[in-house]
């Protein structure tokens, strides 16, 4: 995926809807029913942000998987001082989300905070 192509679109929605004061939006590599690539991006007036790829392996449901991320980033957004730890943090909790059977994330805010701060690799540990 091209994230440039990405900050383009976030600029665009942002210059014709002046009331939006940010945009995200995930991005999802599909190489197999099981295995994706899960990333996402954020756009605010003055910024871009990319979040670090995700490569998850033998995926249980990817149902939820969108909430999710929108609860991450809400929780995010009032509990970080800055855009990249709010995104980091929406899309650590909805990768989590890919290992949980269901709609629900049965998953603690430390869980996701550890998985947003692991390794450069993005290994889901779980």
């Amino acid at each position: 995926l091209q994230v440039e192509k990405y900050r383009e679109l976030t600029d665009k929605v942002l210059n014709l809807y002046p009331n939006i004061q940010k945009i995200s939006i995930t991005l999802r590599e599909s190489h197999s029913a099981d295995y994706n690539g899960w990333s996402a991006v954020l756009g605010n007036r003055q910024d871009f942000f990319a979040s670090k790829k995700y490569e998850i392996h033998n995926i249980v449901d990817r149902v939820g998987g969108g909430d999710t991320f929108a609860a991450g980033l809400i929780y995010g957004l009032n509990h970080f001082s800055n855009d990249q730890d709010a995104l980091e943090f929406a899309i650590a909790a909805s990768c989590l989300k890919h290992s949980i059977p269901g709609d629900l994330p049965l998953i603690s805010v430390e869980e996701v905070k550890s998985l947003a701060k692991g390794a450069a690799s993005g290994r889901v540990q779980r």
